[in-house]
């Protein structure tokens, strides 16, 4: 029993009780043995205290940190590589355009693209597959659909053995009709292969970048890999859920592009709630439609790559199709509006894939085939919608 003296009374402690038996040293070791336990303990409980009070969750907090490449460095590149850096991560930037990387790297802000958010000290920005590819144990394809073949090519050298490839773009190769996973799936050593992942869902870049909450799907061919990639990615503000449907995730995140532009060019002609209610819902069908055809579980286009992502762009005034389609639905001519537009508009591409696939696989898209005659054939809008409705009549 030991005693300790405070200013007001006494405190008697009792300690575990040594065995007679035990020789002096025994009892030192066996003492100092219970002062650790007792100062670990309470050095866990103070630690995991601290990580339940702090503004974000502790597991995201206590991810590794990756070396990241990200390929392509538009909106939604440059608001993926800022999420990273926040979150402790190593980021390359790869930019195409060497006057603008150079012009990032002073200002650390991308001003043509996602003019207004600063980029972390920790984001290099380089124009060289090399330093952004080499040694990094995940990279993100985020160009342009229609230069994921040629691009993946000139990167592919540097990759590591072990590096997962997250293709966070969305759209069809026009001249293939080859969704995304089956383009790189061409170009990537077969060792690749289930080390491929796909990001898609409602996602705004600038909105992700003002760190408003988001959930988006990543679909994965090895479930193990996905999880792996979901704890990179999420954060407090954006959160993953997986998704073992890669072709579902990708057309959903493909053809509702085509869908926003149609919903894009009602707006324009000021039509009301019930014309876009009516579109939504019988576009969604068109997709499921061809998912189906193509290998997809439907299921998927009732979430976020599908609905989510559907409701989002056919809505949202930062959607580039939908703006598209308002200016062809006010009368505006396809090429004077692309001639003032700096970046990609997918669905005018993915138009043509989807038309296309359509009549590979012999599947019934009259929303697709109207918005293909609006880009392709120059169709006057306001004919467009009198078709739609003037069609046979049907069940639902």
């Amino acid at each position: 029993m030991e005693n300790y003296s405070t200013s007001d009374h006494k405190v008697t402690r009792d300690w575990p009780k040594v065995p007679s038996s035990v020789s002096a040293i025994s009892k030192g070791f066996f003492v100092h043995w219970m002062l650790f336990a007792r100062a670990s303990f309470i050095v866990s409980r103070v630690s995991l205290i601290i990580l339940l009070t702090l503004p974000v969750n502790p597991f995201i907090i206590l991810c590794m940190v990756e070396n990241i490449g990200i390929i392509g460095a538009g909106a939604w590149g440059t608001a993926l590589a800022i999420l990273l850096a926040d979150k402790g991560h190593d980021v390359s930037l790869w930019m195409y355009e060497q006057d603008l990387a150079e012009e990032t790297t002073r200002t650390r802000e991308n001003r043509v693209y996602l003019p207004g958010f600063k980029l972390p000290t920790s984001i290099t920005v380089t124009t060289s597959f090399e330093i952004a590819v080499k040694n990094k144990s995940i990279v993100l394809a985020v160009m342009p659909s229609h230069t994921m073949r040629t691009v993946s090519k000139q990167f592919i050298p540097f990759l590591s053995h072990n590096a997962v490839i997250v293709c966070a773009s969305k759209g069809i190769e026009i001249n293939t009709l080859m969704p995304l996973s089956e383009v790189l799936k061409d170009v990537l050593p077969e060792k690749f292969h289930h080390r491929l992942c796909f990001l898609s869902g409602p996602s705004f870049a600038k909105e992700v970048a003002q760190k408003i909450p988001t959930a988006i799907t990543l679909a994965s061919f090895d479930s193990a890999i996905g999880k792996k990639i979901q704890t990179v990615l999420s954060n407090s503000y954006f959160r993953l859920y997986t998704n073992p449907d890669v072709i579902g995730v990708e057309l959903a995140g493909s053809l509702k592009n085509v869908v926003a532009i149609a919903a894009g060019v009602l707006d324009g002609m000021s039509y009301g709630h019930n014309s876009m209610a009516a579109l939504l819902t019988r576009g969604l069908a068109e997709m499921a439609r061809l998912g189906s055809a193509m290998g997809a579980n439907l299921q998927t286009f009732s979430g976020l790559a599908g609905m989510g992502d559907l409701v989002l762009t056919c809505t949202g005034g930062l959607s580039r199709n939908r703006t598209l389609g308002v200016r062809l639905g006010k009368g505006e001519k396809l090429l004077d509006i692309m001639k003032g537009m700096q970046t990609v508009v997918e669905g005018i591409m993915t138009t043509k894939a989807a038309h296309d696939l359509a009549e590979k696989f012999a599947i019934d898209m009259p929303i697709v085939n109207e918005v293909y005659r609006l880009l392709y054939e120059g169709k006057d809008p306001k004919l467009a919608a009198r078709d739609l409705m003037g069609r046979q009549l049907k069940g639902e």
